[in-house]
Formats: structure tokens, C-alpha cells, sequence
């Protein structure tokens, strides 16, 4: 039976580094040497093989068994999860039920920065919990481009409001697969996650208010930001703690969505939050202190 050493080189930083070369060949093949995804995922498995025979000794069956099991197991459950997600965004596209979520969440509000926290963080959360892998991001961002943000921009405010949920993922598997890897168990596991991840959630939509318009929008909307944060943060704790790990992303966003809308029904920014395009476009437009996206 083989055994796992985990400084193989005799010290430690060199051991770290050796383990982090498949990643740094992964940032390579994508950002330098612009290689498809479909490319460098498998030359970025192919060294992380060699990396795990050559430096750590692991026997070359084993290797290639893990391999082919890590592949399978992202095929199967992982990408039946993106399928069945994606799947179902095109029906609701199709059929129109996309576009009516979309002015639905456009007619409770026109300031950008509240329609960011209803869509990139609450409702991107339930999304991560339900499908995740990348998911939230890619219909998150489409509905932001929908109500007018730059799709770039959208797809980079979406992915900062993923940071809070992003621990837990599709139905808790982040959390299963740490206790199948490690042996503990995930209801352990979940609950200490539970405990330190709320603060982060907690502050998120802060983050996020104060990438699009600065500390004066900070100000401008932070009662809508603590409600939205709070109340995720509340409910991520309770299902955490309580409930396990598969629900904590969807029943903290489904509190959190219902917490926002009821607030901005009697609550309203001093101003009007636009993006300097929107500005120049509608000069009569109140912007608050406009950023453009």
C-alpha cells in the first residue's frame, strides 16, 4: 500500500513547489500559450501524473487510476449538474419565463448597485448551490447583460459575488468530497465551514456595492447591503450547522432574496445609480456618482 510523503524533496518549499506545477502549467497553457480548454485540461493531467510518479513516488498504476477516476468523477455527477443547469436555462429562454425573471427583477429597481446584489449575489448563490462549476457566473452575468451592464463587467461582479457561496457549491459537493478525501465527517466538516464562511458573506455585497460606485455608493446603500448580507450570512450559519451540506448555498439565498425585495419595497437610495453610457445617453438621468461599466 502506498503512502503519501508529503515533503518527497527533503524541504519544504520545493516539495510546494513541484506540487503547484500542474497549476502553473494550467495558468500557462491558458493565459500565455492561449491553448483551448479542451487542450490544456488534459496536458495539465498529464503533468500533474508525471509530478505525482516522478517527484512523489506514487506508482504509475495507481496514478493512472486516480486520473481516470478524478475524469469520471467530473464527467458524471460534476458535469451532469452543468448540463442539467444549462438545460434548463435554455427552456426558460425559449419559452420566455427568462425574460420575464429578468424585467421582474428590473421593475423593482433601477439603481444598478441593488439590481447587482439581487442578481450576482443572491440569486447567483442559488444558482451556485443548485449547479455551480461555473454556472452562476455564465446566466448571472446574462441576466446583469440583459438589464444593460457590459457583459464583461456583469461577468466580473458576478464573479466576485461567488465568493461567498462558492464553499459549499453544487449540493454541497466541495464539502463531500473533502470528507470522502480526508475521512471526516462532512457534517464536521460543514459546520466548521459554517462558522468562519458568514463573515465573508457577510461582506461581499459591501465588496461588490463598492467596486461599482466607490465608498460614497458604499454609503449611499449599505442598509440594502447588510440586509443582503446579513441575512444570507444568518441563514448560511443556521442550514450549515443544522441542516449539513448540501443546502446552505440555496436556502441562504432564497432568505436573502426574499429579505432584499421586501426591503426596497420600503426603502430607496438617495440616488439613482447609473453607468456614465447610461448617462450620456439620458442626460437627465440621476446617477448618483455613476461608474462605467
Amino acid at each position: 500500500m502506498w503512502t503519501q510523503q508529503a515533503d518527497p524533496l527533503g524541504r519544504v518549499g520545493l516539495s510546494a513547489l513541484a506540487a503547484a506545477t500542474p497549476i502553473v502549467f494550467l495558468f500557462w497553457a491558458l493565459a500565455i500559450r492561449r491553448l483551448k480548454g479542451h487542450v490544456a485540461g488534459p496536458c495539465t493531467a498529464a503533468v500533474a501524473v508525471l509530478v505525482a510518479i516522478l517527484v512523489f513516488g506514487m506508482p504509475a498504476p495507481l496514478a493512472l487510476a486516480s486520473a481516470l477516476h478524478g475524469a469520471l468523477y467530473g464527467l458524471f455527477p460534476i458535469g451532469w449538474i452543468v448540463v442539467s443547469a444549462v438545460f434548463l436555462y435554455r427552456i426558460t429562454v425559449e419559452t420566455g419565463q427568462f425574460a420575464t425573471i429578468r424585467d421582474s427583477i428590473a421593475s423593482l429597481t433601477a439603481d444598478r448597485r441593488l439590481q447587482a446584489l439581487l442578481i450576482a449575489f443572491s440569486f447567483g448563490a442559488f444558482l451556485e448551490g443548485a449547479a455551480g462549476f461555473g454556472t452562476p457566473v455564465a446566466i448571472s452575468a446574462a441576466m446583469l447583460a440583459g438589464l444593460g451592464f457590459d457583459p464583461l463587467y456583469a461577468a466580473g461582479l458576478c464573479l466576485i459575488a461567488n465568493t461567498a457561496p462558492v464553499a459549499f457549491g453544487a449540493i454541497g459537493t466541495p464539502i463531500i468530497v473533502a470528507g470522502q478525501v480526508t475521512g471526516l465527517d462532512p457534517m464536521l466538516i460543514s459546520k466548521m465551514v459554517g462558522r468562519q464562511l458568514p463573515l465573508l458573506s457577510l461582506l461581499v455585497p459591501f465588496w461588490l456595492v463598492f467596486t461599482m460606485s466607490g465608498a460614497r455608493g458604499v454609503r449611499e446603500v449599505w442598509p440594502a447591503a447588510l440586509v443582503s448580507g446579513g441575512s444570507f450570512a444568518v441563514a448560511q450559519w443556521w442550514t450549515s450547522n443544522y441542516l449539513g451540506p448540501l443546502l446552505p448555498d440555496i436556502i441562504s439565498s432564497l432568505v436573502s432574496i426574499v429579505c432584499l425585495v421586501a426591503f426596497v419595497h420600503v426603502w430607496k437610495p438617495a440616488s439613482t445609480f447609473r453607468f456614465q453610457s447610461e448617462m450620456e445617453s439620458s442626460p437627465g438621468a440621476d446617477s448618483g456618482r455613476p461608474r462605467s461599466g
